[in-house]
């Protein structure tokens, strides 16, 4: 380390790498693109780092940590000190990344926590329920796209898990309100059965996203799920349910959408 006639300390480039812990590689490259080149030279054309190289060296840092890529902090630094609008958006699109990154994570722990319980609540695991669970979410990801299930992921996210597990047990207790009323026999236009249909409608609106198109082509999905792998998921669901018989799922799905039809026609 040197300093200048009036005592500002300068760098070599070796001294710098070792002061910050970056390579001397790393910063022959940042010089080569423009984005932290050195101040000055010595007379034989060594390089000489300033303070100000150091901070700008350090901001570098600090942004890459956040995920931004080398071009993107170019653009940021090559503003003015006062000008924080490129790195706001940029930041913004990074945590925007970040929340459905999360969100994905959350689906594929959920995922893989229901196949481990499977493995683990069985005294001997039944391959073939595991290869169908794997298979039910094979022809899951076959229905709903890449595109669908990041809409799901970001609406679960922004309820959160204490809104989406209070969805599940108004689910459930509507689920055992509509076979009660099913295996009375009750018919689908008694008022009890539509005041069921109705909550079991409001309760499918407050998980649907804000754009419409998008919530038409996720029940398109949910229809096409259904069609394909609905015995599969049908008994999935009522593994997990103590007093849901196999074939009692299919049925309450028909009764209450014969009473939707009917609320729907009145």
């Amino acid at each position: 380390m040197t300093r200048n006639d009036d005592g500002e300390r300068r760098w070599s480039i070796g001294e710098l790498a070792k002061a910050t812990g970056v390579t001397i590689r790393t910063l022959y490259h940042y010089e080569e693109i423009g984005l932290v080149p050195a101040s000055e030279r010595t007379a034989s054309g060594h390089r000489r780092y300033t303070g100000a190289d150091l901070r700008r060296l350090y901001r570098v840092r600090a942004l890459r940590g956040l995920g931004l890529t080398l071009e993107e902090i170019g653009r940021v630094l090559g503003r003015s000190a006062d000008d924080v609008t490129a790195l706001r958006a940029l930041l913004g699109a990074q945590l925007a990344e970040l929340d459905l990154q999360a969100a994905r994570i959350a689906q594929l722990r959920e995922r893989i926590g229901g196949l481990v319980e499977v493995l683990d609540h069985a005294v001997m695991p039944d391959p073939e329920r595991v290869m169908a669970a794997l298979e039910l979410h094979s022809v899951y990801e076959t229905c709903f796209d890449q595109e669908l299930r990041d809409h799901l992921a970001r609406r679960r996210a922004e309820l959160g898990q204490v809104r989406m597990d209070d969805y599940r047990t108004e689910w459930l207790a509507l689920l055992r309100e509509a076979r009660r009323l099913m295996l009375a026999g009750t018919p689908v236009d008694d008022p009890l059965v539509q005041e069921v249909t109705r909550r079991w409608a409001d309760l499918a609106a407050g998980l649907q996203v804000g754009d419409q198109a998008v919530n038409e082509q996720l029940t398109n999905a949910g229809m096409a799920l259904w069609r394909r792998a609905g015995p599969q998921l049908s008994a999935e669901i009522s593994r997990q349910i103590e007093w849901l018989e196999d074939d009692d799922l299919p049925a309450v799905i028909d009764y209450l959408q014969r009473a939707r039809q009917v609320r729907e026609s009145g």
